[in-house]
């Protein structure tokens, strides 16, 4: 049986199987995503979306979607679905769908009489090609399929409206069709394995609508073009292949690509297999490069997200190789950034308060995984560079005072992760002492000791260690209020709102407060803001507390950091909880890990969302895959189940060791 298998009843309900989606990349920043009945819901939905340098940073959906309809007996039934205005669907074929589950691929069985049509789906790595393999398991009598694609060829933050501009030229090709709607975009090659029949019949199909947008406060009416579309005849037991791409293809290699490309696939077979798939769907190669995308269908690669996510995306799921591309690229960027030159690298944010020493923290994984010698030897250097660069007062906003601690400057411009905006302005200006900062550098600093001994620089290690034990004491001093930790301090304000930042001052390695201060702190958190689904970003208790993400832009920015739960914050807390109740708290960890499993089948199969709502049920929101919390997550597993020393955890008799 499989892991994750839908049968008739939820799927024909669209109340329910609009609300899951299915997501597919090529670890080259393409991707295709819709729902589970093939009916798209965001204006990021597609077929076929991808990279266009040529016109933007952006990616551009070119194929929407696909319909099927087969005919028999001279009567048409149509498999597809699109939503349009008075919640009017058209056509319906959901009611033909009898199960869709994913293992190695996305496969949907459909039937209409006699007929059994089987559709499984692939994304090429590295290429910008979707292929989707049908099979007629059983027909009774001659079957024709027909294949009818709607076409965008527009920014997947914007919406297509009919219009004069676009250029109807049909291009014939082996076995297909070749088109361009717009000038400096790429071509798109429409083909099939088999000789076919494209039978010209140009339409344009308005009002489709996105009621996810609608939701979300934005446009959500788009017209799509269709140009004609494909007709053949298939017979029982044959399998026949499309083929959706930006270069041509040799319709004889289709049935071999399609198998080599499943054998490159990571089975979903249960819960950890699952996520180890969604994690690799954040590889990004680009020009020789390799990074972390922060999340589909919007985001980009984003550093402090990368060096967040890095450890449990790759070292999670034994892949030392891909975290030393990715953060061997990284480094690059790095030495360009403490030099003071331009970085030519798709990084944003470098230069963010938080992110080098989220870094540093990215590295330490990797000496807890490889070992300290190792870790020393590859990125070492990097390390007290950037310990230097932030003593030496280089870094553009964080100065270190003479007590210790990092200051920063968050009134104007979001230092760290609650980066949400009003006006220009962050929402939270948590500014001064920060102190998820503070306890990132304080680590840093005990692990930057670590590197020096190692490296044999007794000089370094005592300067070091005589500055992390001054940061130490003014930690406690700045943050302890006696039952937990303020946010941030600057100045006579100390913000007192219980929020989950503070979480890290205790799962870190190295923590600066004593046992009695950590327990304290994980009490809170655990009374105050821990859910199924990971931590609230404000306690309930709060007036400011506002916990569902929903409404306009402005609204869901306003309640982004005061109140909606975020998964990926359920590491630190795992790290924290079992710091302070060892092995009695494993199986309390290991119980945090049922609300995420659940969410495998629930808003984007197979993989976890940005955030959920704070209040049950917990509904899931934002972007459909989240690198940060498949990686926090997929480590709270190792944690629990690996046969090996944890990643995160670092029992204090070893600590002096890292």
């Amino acid at each position: 049986m499989s892991y994750l298998k839908f049968d008739k009843s939820s799927l024909a309900n669209l109340e329910k199987s609009l609300r899951k989606e299915i997501l597919r990349t090529n670890k080259s920043g393409a991707y295709s995503a819709t729902t589970l009945v093939d009916c798209n819901t965001r204006k990021y939905h597609g077929l076929l979306a991808v990279p266009v340098p040529e016109l933007s940073d952006n990616n551009y959906v070119l194929l929407s979607s696909l319909d099927e309809t087969i005919i028999q007996h001279g009567a048409e039934f149509n498999l597809g679905v699109h939503k349009y205005e008075g919640n009017f669907f058209s056509p319906n074929g959901q009611k033909y769908i009898r199960e869709f589950h994913l293992e190695a691929v996305a496969k949907t069985i459909y039937r209409v009489g006699g007929v059994i049509l089987s559709k499984e789906r692939i994304f090429v790595l590295h290429e910008n090609r979707f292929v989707i393999r049908y099979t007629l398991l059983d027909a009774h009598s001659p079957t024709t399929l027909r294949l009818r694609p709607f076409l965008a060829f527009r920014s997947v933050h914007e919406l297509c409206i009919e219009n004069d501009a676009l250029d109807e030229t049909v291009m014939d090709v082996d076995n297909g069709i070749a088109m361009c709607l717009y000038e400096g975009y790429p071509t798109l090659y429409m083909q099939l394995s088999k000789k076919n029949r494209f039978i010209s019949e140009p339409h344009w199909y308005k009002g489709i609508e996105y009621p996810k947008e609608q939701e979300r406060g934005y446009d959500f009416k788009e017209d799509l073009y269709v140009p004609g579309y494909f007709d053949f005849p298939i017979s029982k037991g044959e399998t026949l292949l499309f083929s959706a791409g930006t270069t041509p293809v040799e319709h004889r290699r289709l049935a071999s690509l399609f198998e080599k490309e499943l054998e490159k696939r990571t089975m979903r077979s249960d819960f950890y297999h699952t996520l180890k798939n969604a994690a690799q769907q954040f590889y990004l190669k680009r020009n020789g490069d390799n990074y972390l995308l922060a999340g589909y269908p919007w985001f980009k690669v984003r550093a402090r997200d990368e060096f967040i996510a890095l450890a449990g995306i790759t070292l999670a799921i034994d892949d030392r190789e891909m975290f030393e591309k990715i953060m061997d690229t990284a480094s690059e960027a790095i030495a360009l950034f403490l030099e003071g030159k331009p970085i030519e690298k798709l990084f944003s944010e470098l230069d963010a308060p938080d992110v080098l020493l989220w870094m540093i923290r990215a590295v330490q994984h990797y000496a807890v995984s490889v070992g300290i010698t190792d870790a020393s030897s590859r990125y070492g250097q990097m390390v007290l560079d950037v310990i230097a660069f932030i003593r030496k007062q280089k870094h553009p906003n964080l100065f270190l005072h003479e007590n210790g601690l990092l200051y920063t400057n968050g009134v104007l411009k979001a230092a760290t992760w609650m980066n949400a905006k009003e006006n220009g302005i962050p929402i939270i200006p948590r500014s001064g002492y920060v102190v998820e900062i503070n306890a990132l550098w304080y680590n840093a600093l005990k692990f930057a000791t670590a590197i020096a001994i190692e490296q044999k620089d007794e000089y370094s290690a005592d300067l070091l260690d005589y500055q992390s034990e001054l940061t130490r004491q003014s930690f406690v001093d700045v943050f302890w209020n006696g039952h937990y930790l303020y946010d941030y301090v600057d100045g006579q304000h100390a913000d007192v709102e219980v929020r989950p930042n503070m979480i890290f001052a205790v799962g870190l390695p190295f923590s600066p407060l004593d046992k009695e201060q950590q327990k304290s702190v994980v009490d809170m958190v655990t009374r105050e803001l821990l859910t199924p689904k990971g931590l609230r970003t404000l306690s309930p208790k709060s007036p400011f507390y506002r916990p569902f993400y929903v409404g306009s832009q402005l609204q869901r920015d306003r309640n982004y950091h005061n109140g909606p739960v975020w998964p990926w914050l359920a590491g630190a807390f795992a790290d924290a909880y079992l710091r302070i109740y060892k092995r009695s708290g494993f199986s309390f960890v290991s119980r945090l890990l049922i609300g995420f499993e659940s969410e495998m089948s629930e808003l984007c199969v197979g993989t976890l969302s940005e955030l959920h709502d704070g209040n049950p049920p917990f509904s899931g929101h934002g972007a459909m895959s989240f690198a940060m919390s498949v990686a926090e997550i997929l480590r709270i597993y190792r944690m629990v189940y690996a046969d090996q020393p944890s990643t995160a955890v670092v029992p204090d008799a070893v600590q002096s060791n890292l």
